[in-house]
C-alpha cells in the first residue's frame, strides 16, 4: 500500500504540501482541481501543473478525488451524453499525465451528510457528527444553513454554496429517480468510460454513499456488499472498482467491514480508513480518533483485511478530529490525520511482521 493524504490544492487547503511531506509516513497525495465544475473538461496543462506542484514538494500524485459526476449523468437528463464526453476527455488527459486512479461518487444531491461539523467531545476536540433526529426535523433547503457556520471559512466538498443555492431544483431533478434508475444510469456511465480506462489503465474507484441509507427520501445505492457486487457484475471490468471507505460503509453496523473487504479482492483501488463512535442508537454517530478503542470499529481487523487481499494502491486516513487549536476544513486538518496515518502504518507493519514470523 501507499500511505497518502487528501489535499485540496494551495488555493483552498489550510494544510500545505510541505507540512504533509514532514509527516514521514505520507508519500503520496490524493488531490483534485477543486474549482472545476461537473461537466467541465480538465485540460492536460492543468493536470500537469497540479502534478508538478505535488512532485516538487517531494511527493507523488497517487490519484484524484474527485472528478465529479454531473447531475445530468446521474439522472439521465438532457446533457448526459455531453457531460460523459467531457468526462472521457478528462480521463484521457489524466491518462496522458500518468494518473491511474480516480475516486468518484454517484450520490444524489448531497455528496455526504452530517448534521454537525464541530461536535465537542469530552476531551475538547471537535468532530463531524450525524443525528437522524436532526435530519428529520430539517427541510432539505435548510441543510446547508445548519452547518455553514462550522466550516471555518472553507468550502466543503459537496456543499459548495452555488450548488446549495439550487437545492430545490436538484430535488426536482431527482424526483422520479429511484434505486433501479440510479443503478441503470450508473451502468450507462461506466460502460461509456471503460474503453478510455482500459486504454490508459485508469482504475475507477466509486466512493460509497455516506451515510449508507436514504436521506430526505433520495435513493442511495453504494451502501452494502450486495449492491457493490451488483455494480461490479453489471460492468465486469477490473477497472470498475471501489474506494473502500470504512467510515461510510460502517455507518450501517450491519456491514461486516473485514468481510466486505475480502469479498472485493482485486477491485479495491483505494482505501479510506477511519473510525466512528455510535451513541444513542444506530443513526446517531460521530467521528472518532483512528484508534480502535476510541470508536466502534476494530481498525486492526480492517487493516489486516486490506493486507490480506494484497492492497497495493493508495490508502489514506480519513476525517480527523480537530485538535490542538487547529482551524481547518472540518475533518481535514493536519494534526489528527497525521496521527491517523502513523497509526495505520503501525498496524500495517504489525500485520506484516506477524505474517513473516508465522
Amino acid at each position: 500500500m501507499q500511505m497518502t493524504m487528501r489535499w485540496y490544492g494551495s488555493k483552498f487547503d489550510t494544510v500545505t504540501l510541505k507540512q504533509i511531506r514532514q509527516t514521514c509516513y505520507v508519500t503520496g497525495i490524493i488531490t483534485t482541481l477543486y474549482d472545476k465544475l461537473p461537466g467541465q473538461v480538465w485540460t492536460l496543462s492543468e493536470i500537469e501543473a497540479m502534478k508538478q506542484e505535488v512532485e516538487e514538494a517531494g511527493l507523488s500524485l497517487a490519484g484524484i478525488e474527485s472528478v465529479n459526476v454531473s447531475d445530468a449523468i446521474k439522472t439521465a437528463s438532457a446533457d448526459r451524453d455531453k457531460d460523459i464526453d467531457a468526462y472521457i476527455q478528462t480521463l484521457e488527459n489524466l491518462g496522458k499525465a500518468g494518473v491511474h486512479m480516480v475516486c468518484y461518487n454517484f450520490m444524489p444531491v448531497f455528496d455526504w451528510t452530517r448534521t454537525e461539523l464541530a461536535r465537542v467531545r469530552p476531551d475538547g476536540s471537535t468532530v463531524l457528527a450525524y443525528t437522524q433526529t436532526a435530519v428529520d426535523n430539517l427541510e432539505p433547503a435548510k441543510m446547508f444553513d445548519s452547518i455553514a457556520g462550522d466550516m471555518n471559512g472553507t468550502v466543503m466538498p459537496g456543499w459548495e454554496p452555488e450548488r446549495m443555492a439550487k437545492i430545490k431544483e436538484l430535488f426536482c431533478l431527482y424526483k422520479d429517480i429511484d434505486e433501479e434508475k440510479l443503478f441503470a444510469n450508473l451502468a450507462y456511465f461506466l460502460k461509456a468510460i471503460m474503453p478510455v480506462c482500459d486504454k490508459y489503465d485508469i482504475n475507477m474507484a466509486i466512493h460509497p454513499d455516506d451515510p449508507a441509507w436514504s436521506v430526505f427520501g433520495l435513493p442511495r445505492i453504494i451502501i452494502n456488499k450486495q449492491n457493490i457486487l451488483r455494480m461490479m457484475n453489471m460492468v465486469d471490468n477490473p477497472h470498475n472498482g471501489v474506494t473502500f471507505c470504512a467510515g461510510s460503509y460502517g455507518t450501517n453496523p450491519d456491514n461486516d467491514l473485514p468481510d466486505m473487504i475480502r469479498s472485493l479482492k482485486g477491485r479495491i483501488h483505494f482505501a479510506h480508513v477511519r473510525n466512528l463512535k455510535f451513541n444513542a442508537g444506530r443513526n446517531d454517530f460521530e467521528e472518532a480518533a483512528h484508534l480502535s478503542c476510541d470508536g466502534s470499529f476494530d481498525v486492526y481487523e480492517i487493516v489486516k483485511a486490506l493486507y490480506d487481499i494484497g492492497l497495493t494502491g493508495p490508502i489514506r486516513p480519513d476525517h480527523g478530529r480537530m485538535i490542538w487549536g487547529e482551524k481547518a476544513m472540518p475533518g481535514y486538518g493536519l494534526y489528527d490525520r497525521a496521527l491517523g496515518a502513523a497509526y495505520i502504518c503501525g498496524l500495517w507493519e504489525a500485520v506484516d511482521k506477524n505474517y513473516r514470523r508465522s
